[in-house]
């Protein structure tokens, strides 16, 4: 299959209220690697399996949440494309000169989306150590800390207007729909899973009232046992884990969400099946969501932090 236009979610900038808490958290903890730091105090952090320059940005605010998500996308002249298309959607953009607050990065788009959150996209990044070997490569040069979180694989971003800004992310940046979860009264979806790739999802779209809220970002394990491992590496060392270990019915993934210092949610994933562009959509009643969720829970509950608490 060949992957073109905008090929996959590979950045997100998030707040947090303690700075060196907050680095010693995803090194330690979820297993990303320090990359640099800027002259402002951001840190820029990267998972051991990924070549680009960097896919996490920590900056330091008084309060918690996303500040941007982000799309690598295949040509840097996509961008002029996207921009004259979101222009049209009605939606405000502005280009953000290479290497200006993310270092290592080329030319990028940022594009307020109907639900509130700012979307970047990219083509032009460098390569940052540690990154795979590419000669002779071993699996890894170096033994994964933590959890071992090897890429990052997507965001659950939450806000108004989620019906317009899961047809933006398909009329503009060409996204598939691969899950729905249906309202309550059936009219509209109040949760939408698109992909770019193959993957089950790059970035899932859920209706709240408040705009510009983050639900999670997630990153990568390999499978069932990875998940089990990182729960016990989280219970010896006091994290406070939300929902799971697990399993979701929706996506078929395998699940710990769990929180960092500053309160954003984060979650390790191990997705169960491939997703391809021919394949119909799959659909879920609202009432059938708890089990959705948590396929292994049959008392029909959702702990309420799961979704009530955002950032």
């Amino acid at each position: 299959m060949a992957i073109t236009g905008v090929m996959r979610s590979g950045l997100a900038q998030i707040r947090v209220l303690d700075m060196e808490e907050s680095v010693k958290f995803y090194t330690e903890i979820v297993g990303l690697n320090e990359v640099c730091r800027t002259d402002d105090g951001r840190v820029c952090l990267k998972t051991y399996d990924e070549f680009d320059h960097h896919c996490l940005t920590l900056r330091q605010a008084e309060s918690a949440g996303l500040d941007f998500f982000g799309f690598k996308v295949d040509c840097d002249c996509l961008l002029d494309k996207i921009a004259e298309d979101a222009k049209a959607f009605g939606q405000e953009c502005e280009f953000i000169d290479a290497n200006s607050d993310q270092p290592g990065f080329g030319r990028r788009l940022a594009v307020k989306i109907p639900n509130g959150h700012r979307i970047d996209l990219y083509a032009d990044v460098e390569i940052s150590e540690p990154h795979p070997m590419l000669k002779n490569p071993h699996i890894w040069s170096s033994r994964p800390r933590g959890v071992g979180a090897r890429f990052f694989d997507h965001g659950l971003l939450a806000g108004p207007n989620s019906a317009e800004t899961v047809r933006f992310f398909i009329e503009v940046m060409g996204l598939s729909k691969v899950e729905v979860v249906r309202m309550p009264d059936g009219n509209g979806d109040i949760a939408t899973w698109l992909s770019c790739n193959t993957r089950l999802h790059d970035v899932a779209v859920l209706e709240f009232p408040d705009p510009g809220k983050l639900h999670h970002v997630a990153f990568s394990l390999r499978d069932w046992d990875e998940i089990g491992r990182a729960a016990d590496f989280m219970a010896v060392n006091g994290v406070v884990i939300d929902a799971g270990p697990t399993r979701h019915a929706v996506t078929r993934g395998q699940t710990i969400y769990f929180f960092d210092p500053s309160g954003n949610r984060i979650e390790t994933y191990a997705a169960d099946f491939a997703y391809f562009p021919d394949m119909p959509v799959r659909e879920w009643d609202f009432s059938e969501l708890t089990w959705g969720i948590n396929y292994y829970d049959h008392d029909n509950k959702i702990k309420p932090s799961f979704l009530g608490v955002v950032t």
